[in-house]
């Protein structure tokens, strides 16, 4: 009954397959070899459209890596204050970018900036001020950190504002997937039609060992990014053994299959929660549950070898707050999540 993160998961048997394939004799190394270039293809032919893709081994290089392609003198990054570049990070962003602020937006609705609140900041922050600084980018992060998903209604509203003031739209796609098969879209739909400029595309979570992306759907500004990633130490000599991760993941859709799993083992855990009088404090729309139960109740699930973080009640909705004898737990379902955990879990719920 581990749900403590898909991050606590193995490696996905197709991934691991690939990795045994391609570990035998040798290839150019730095991305110059046949299995990395077939995997840049791949990412072009889902995206529907010339992609410049570059690999890295974490999610924070990812983001981080991302960001400083658009980084300002003063620079100024819009995200949501519970955000992975905001609180989980280590202030990597802000380093990579050489000083960029990460500037919380207001006016959140179910874990997900809005159109709306992304224009009261950018009103905060007027352009030509140099001593504000200079807006950079907007971050969001699909699915979000409170499971929720951005329709793409949302993110076409939200690239508006940012287009009003030139902002590249940067998408953190630490779960891209179990987003992706919520929303059951294309990754195309998703992402560039809806006006994302450049994705953290995230494998690790869902069944890859080390394996992340930066996506740019225009290549003129990854021109220099080659540079900033061999800088940051994210160019791999054998870099076939990420390509093969990769390579693994997409074959006969894997991706997609892990996703649903543990997008339906989430599903499966929210309701028999509700059924058992629990309530959720975010509704659950993609692989992480987050459950408002009485503490009693948790202790007895911990001793009973349940694993689950407590989550902070700053950010829950007034009217959802946990009384003084209730908690908020964040439970993650993975592709490796299977049906009799969650049916232990709920009997002794």
């Amino acid at each position: 009954m581990n749900f403590a993160s898909d991050n606590w998961a193995g490696a996905a048997p197709s991934v691991m397959a690939a990795l045994a394939r391609h570990s035998t004799g040798s290839a150019p190394a730095y991305g110059n070899d046949a299995v990395t270039q077939g995997v840049i293809q791949q990412f072009r032919d889902l995206f529907e459209t010339d992609v410049a893709v570059f690999f890295t081994g974490t999610g924070t290089a990812a983001n981080a890596l991302a960001l400083t392609a658009y980084a300002k003198p003063g620079g100024i990054v819009f995200c949501h204050p519970e955000a992975h570049i905001q609180v989980d990070e280590c202030g990597a962003a802000e380093f990579m970018t050489g000083g960029s602020k990460l500037v919380s937006v207001g006016g959140q609705v179910n874990g997900k900036i809005t159109a709306e609140g992304l224009t009261d900041a950018l009103a905060a922050l007027p352009e030509g001020s140099v001593m504000h600084g200079q807006a950079a980018a907007v971050s969001i992060t699909q699915a979000s950190e409170h499971g929720t998903v951005y329709s793409l209604d949302e993110i076409r509203a939200i690239k508006a504002v940012a287009q009003s003031r030139n902002l590249p739209l940067h998408m953190d796609g630490a779960r891209f997937a179990n987003a992706l098969v919520s929303l059951d879209v294309s990754p195309a739909e998703m992402t560039w039609k809806a006006g994302v400029d450049v994705l953290s595309f995230g494998g690790t979570k869902n069944g890859c060992w080390c394996a992340e992306a930066v996506v740019f759907f225009n290549p003129e500004a990854a021109r220099s990014f080659e540079y900033l990633r061999k800088r940051a130490g994210h160019e791999f000599s054998k870099a076939r053994f990420v390509s093969a991760q990769l390579e693994g993941y997409f074959e006969n859709g894997n991706w997609l299959q892990t996703a649903r799993h543990a997008n339906a083992m989430a599903s499966k855990l929210s309701a028999g929660i509700a059924a058992a009088g629990g309530r959720m404090a975010w509704p659950t729309q993609a692989n992480e549950v987050f459950a408002i139960i009485r503490k009693a109740q948790a202790d007895v699930l911990r001793k009973s070898g349940a694993v689950f973080h407590p989550w902070p009640e700053h950010a829950i909705p007034q009217d959802l707050k946990p009384s003084e004898e209730e908690l908020c737990i964040r439970l993650v379902a993975s592709f490796a999540t299977e049906g009799s955990e969650i049916e232990r879990f709920l009997s002794l719920l």
